[in-house]
C-alpha cells in the first residue's frame, strides 16, 4: 500500500504546484464566489423583508446567512474539475500522456485534486470556517461551534467530494464521444447547483419533490453536509443521510468502472 500510494505523490505534488503557479487564477475566481454569495445575501434579505415573516420553511434570516456562507464553503471543499479536465485533455490530445503511465486513470486526477485541496485549505477553508464561526456568534449571541457537528460535517464533505468526483468522472466520460463539453458541463453545473440545494434551500419545494431530491445524489454534495453543520440532522435522520451518501460514493465508483471499459473503445483525440 505504502508503495502503491508513493506513485501518486507526484500528482499530489503537481496539484499543489498548479494552485500556487496559477493562484491569481484562484484568487479572482474565489473572489467570484464570495460575491455571488454576497449577492444571494441581499436576494434572500430582500425575499424575508418583502415577506414579513421572521421564519421561512424552517429558517430565519440569521440562518440563511449562515447557509449561504456554508454553501460557498462547502462547494470549494468538494469541487472537482474531472469532466472539464477530461474534456480538454480529450481536446488537445494530452490524454494519451496519461494512459500510458502505469496508473489509475481516476486516481491520477483524485492525487492532483488532493493537493489542491491541501492548498485552498491552507489559504481558505480554514479562514472561511472560523469567519463563519464568529458570524455565528454574533448574529446568535452565543458561541454555536460543536466539535462533534464540525467533525461530522468534514466526514460528510468527504463523501461528498467521493460522490462529485466519480459522478464528474462519469460524466467526463461523454468527451470520448462527443469530444467536446463545455456547452454540457455549463449545463450540468446549473442542474446540479438547483438540485443540490445551491441556489435554493431544497426545504422551500413542495414536500413531494423535496423529499425526491433529497434522495437523489445531488443533494448528498452541499445540502447534507450543511444541514449537518447547522444542527438540522441528528440521530437517525444523521445516520440516513450518511448512509445516503455512503450509497451514492459506491454507486458512482462502480459507474465510473462501467463506463471506463465503454468510453475506452470510443476514444479518439483531436489533438493527437
Amino acid at each position: 500500500m505504502k508503495k502503491k500510494l508513493s506513485i501518486y505523490l507526484p500528482f499530489v505534488s503537481a496539484g499543489m504546484q498548479e494552485t500556487t503557479t496559477y493562484r491569481a487564477n484562484w484568487i479572482f475566481m474565489m473572489l467570484g464566489n464570495v460575491l455571488g454569495c454576497f449577492v444571494s445575501y441581499f436576494i434572500w434579505n430582500a425575499v424575508f423583508i418583502s415577506s414579513g415573516e421572521g421564519n421561512m420553511n424552517g429558517f430565519t434570516m440569521p440562518q440563511m446567512i449562515v447557509y449561504i456562507f456554508l454553501m460557498f464553503l462547502t462547494g470549494t471543499i468538494i469541487s472537482s474539475g474531472g469532466t472539464y479536465d477530461i474534456g480538454e485533455e480529450i481536446r488537445d490530445g494530452s490524454i494519451s500522456m496519461r494512459m500510458i503511465k502505469p496508473v489509475s486513470y481516476n486516481s491520477t486526477f483524485m492525487f492532483q485534486e488532493l493537493g489542491n485541496k491541501i492548498m485552498t485549505g491552507f489559504f481558505l477553508i480554514i479562514p472561511m470556517v472560523i469567519g463563519v464561526e464568529i458570524a455565528r456568534a454574533v448574529i446568535m449571541h452565543s458561541v454555536q461551534f460543536n466539535i462533534w457537528g464540525f467533525l461530522l460535517y468534514i466526514v460528510s464533505c468527504v463523501f461528498a467530494y467521493l460522490i462529485n468526483f466519480f459522478f464528474n468522472i462519469c460524466f467526463g466520460f461523454i468527451a470520448f464521444i462527443i469530444k467536446y463539453l463545455w456547452g454540457a458541463n455549463m449545463m450540468k453545473n446549473c442542474i446540479v447547483g438547483f438540485l443540490s440545494g445551491v441556489t435554493i434551500p431544497l426545504s422551500f419545494l413542495p414536500d413531494t419533490l423535496e423529499q425526491i431530491f433529497l434522495f437523489l445524489p445531488f443533494a448528498s454534495l452541499n445540502y447534507t453536509p450543511v444541514m449537518i453543520y447547522m444542527g438540522k440532522y441528528s440521530g437517525l435522520s444523521l445516520l440516513y443521510y450518511l448512509g445516503l451518501q455512503i450509497f451514492w460514493v459506491l454507486f458512482f465508483w462502480c459507474l465510473s468502472k462501467l463506463l471506463w471499459k465503454v468510453a475506452f473503445k470510443h476514444l479518439s483525440v483531436q489533438g493527437g
